[in-house]
């Protein structure tokens, strides 16, 4: 039972080389209680044993329900979550996630995502001649984070004269190291500004994600308000972090290993191979969103305690080397690895194909335009956020070096060039 198994102490030491520490829990068994930042919970690092748990009924993804709350308490999370956070998809068991997903599916695989590539990459290169430009720059905050932030504004068909403001709440929403003060504030006004525009779609629909939504149906029953605005907090903080730390960690690989970017830059077409290895063996995410038992259950053979926190490690269960051979090199030649970066089952990523689509022609356009980038220092003095949740980096400084040959743009591509305010 619970009682019967040592707790692990995560310490600072953990997130700065955590597969150390994964690999030495693997030998040990596929599951170990541990705790992290005051927080106790059953930290699974088996990959077959984390695709059970995807799929057992008896484990709930509803924190934001009484019980979920009173686990939370129960293992010192009660002040990590709130039903702001949790009252989405996400956090939602079916059949109120079937029906929620089912919903917004058509949405995500509609014209509105299709469609977006040309613009994307208009983004990615405005942002990158304005990096151009500077000796040295951080590509979190230049690059990998204004990216993302940037493709939001044109899904929610947010107006230019809105974009600085819109850029600096979504800055202080997913900055962990914010003042609680200064999330709130933040928070308030990006739930008034999506209230305010939800109305101004309702009214006059148009091409863009937000307007899909709005209009989505399955026979009779849609997203109220409520919902939508629920499903677009979740699409700006777990879809912007995801793609984010993708690029970051991406680029991090390749300055680690200047002849795989010269490789990737003369074969592009090995980009998207590449991206699949990094999401495997440097994701975004250490483990999935907190999950709890409401009923006893066996996992991995160990017997596990009804109202336990569940914390499902996607980074080693990628790295397991019962799956996957040779589970630490990054290898483009790996046949089809399927991975679980974006979860498995019923909450695999919406959002995974437009992460994939910004990570490759974020990777593209940069190794196009800087073909000699460099680190700016030693590799040894990059540090990583102090998140069970995440895995990125907390700065990324880099010089240039110097931009290659300038990319050839069409004439309707330079219509597309976005006026970054």
């Amino acid at each position: 039972m619970t009682g019967a198994m040592e707790i692990v102490e995560l310490t600072d030491d953990f997130y700065q080389d955590p597969h150390a520490t994964y690999r030495a829990l693997r030998e040990r068994g596929p599951l170990h209680r541990i705790r992290a930042n005051g927080v106790v919970g059953w930290l699974i690092v088996d990959h077959e044993v984390a695709k059970q748990a995807f799929a057992e009924p008896a484990i709930s993804k509803r924190i934001g329900s009484p019980e979920g709350q009173a686990v939370l308490a129960k293992n010192g999370a009660a002040e990590l979550f709130n039903t702001a956070i949790s009252d989405n998809m996400l956090f939602t068991d079916p059949p109120q996630h079937t029906r929620l997903r089912r919903l917004v599916a058509k949405a995500f695989a509609g014209p509105a995502i299709r469609d977006l590539q040309p613009r994307i990459t208009a983004i990615a290169d405005a942002l990158l001649d304005d990096i151009g430009e500077r000796t040295a720059v951080d590509l979190i905050d230049s690059y990998a984070f204004q990216l993302p932030t940037a493709v939001i504004c044109e899904l929610l068909g947010v107006p230019d004269a809105d974009k600085a403001d819109f850029r600096s709440w979504t800055a202080a929403v997913v900055n962990d190291s914010a003042t609680l003060e200064e999330r709130t504030a933040a928070g308030i006004s990006y739930l008034t500004y999506l209230s305010k525009l939800i109305a101004e779609r309702t009214d006059d629909p148009r091409d863009d994600l937000l307007s899909q939504l709005i209009i989505a149906k399955d026979h009779e029953d849609r997203l109220d308000e409520h919902e939508l605005i629920a499903m677009l907090l979740l699409l700006l903080i777990a879809g912007h972090e995801t793609t984010v730390n993708l690029i970051g960690n991406s680029v991090l690989e390749l300055l680690r290993d200047p002849a795989r970017a010269e490789r990737l830059r003369t074969n592009p077409e090995a980009i998207p191979a590449y991206l699949e290895e990094i999401l495997r063996c440097h994701g975004s995410l250490h483990v999935a969103t907190v999950r709890y038992t409401t009923a006893p259950i066996t996992l991995g053979g160990t017997d596990i305690d009804a109202g336990e926190f569940i914390l499902i490690s996607l980074a080693a269960a990628n790295r397991d080397p019962a799956r996957f051979t040779d589970p630490d090199r990054i290898d483009l030649e790996r046949p089809e690895s399927r991975h679980i970066a974006f979860g498995h089952g019923i909450h695999h990523c919406l959002g995974a194909t437009l992460a994939r689509v910004e990570g490759t022609i974020a990777i593209s356009r940069l190794l196009t335009k800087f073909p000699d980038i460099s680190l700016d220092g030693e590799f040894s003095d990059l540090t990583w956020r102090k998140s069970l949740l995440i895995h990125g980096l907390t700065n990324l400084p880099v010089r240039p070096a110097g931009p290659a040959e300038s990319h050839p743009v069409s004439d309707a591509d330079a219509d597309r060039r976005p006026l970054l305010v």
